[in-house]
């Protein structure tokens, strides 16, 4: 099953969360090192078929992309090859930047 979370969720989630979630990101590198959620793990959309087997399907897994496309595309993947527990952060790393942490670079 996948559930939408928007960044408020996601953070207040986050913060009684245990044990902790994976965060999956799937964006690009050069995305991932222009801004990225701490203790997140990058493995790209493109790699996620191959690196399917490193994911645990019964963890928790928060997928997070841009805007959050790439990371429901994946979700769903994951989601039918029976991964059990998995959230989509919805609006993705910049709805995080604009809601949670101004700081943050938005891009």
């Amino acid at each position: 099953m996948v559930r939408e979370f928007t960044a408020r969720q996601l953070a207040d989630y986050l913060e009684t969360a245990e044990p902790r979630p994976f965060l999956l990101d799937v964006r690009e590198p050069w995305e991932f090192e222009t801004v990225k959620l701490p203790n997140s793990t990058l493995i790209p959309m493109g790699q996620i078929p191959t690196a399917i087997n490193e994911l645990d399907p019964d963890q928790v897994i928060v997928v997070i992309c841009h805007h959050g496309v790439r990371s429901r595309s994946v979700a769903h993947y994951l989601d039918r090859n029976e991964f059990s527990n998995l959230i989509n952060l919805s609006g993705g790393i910049d709805a995080w930047a604009r809601d949670i942490d101004p700081s943050m670079p938005v891009y």
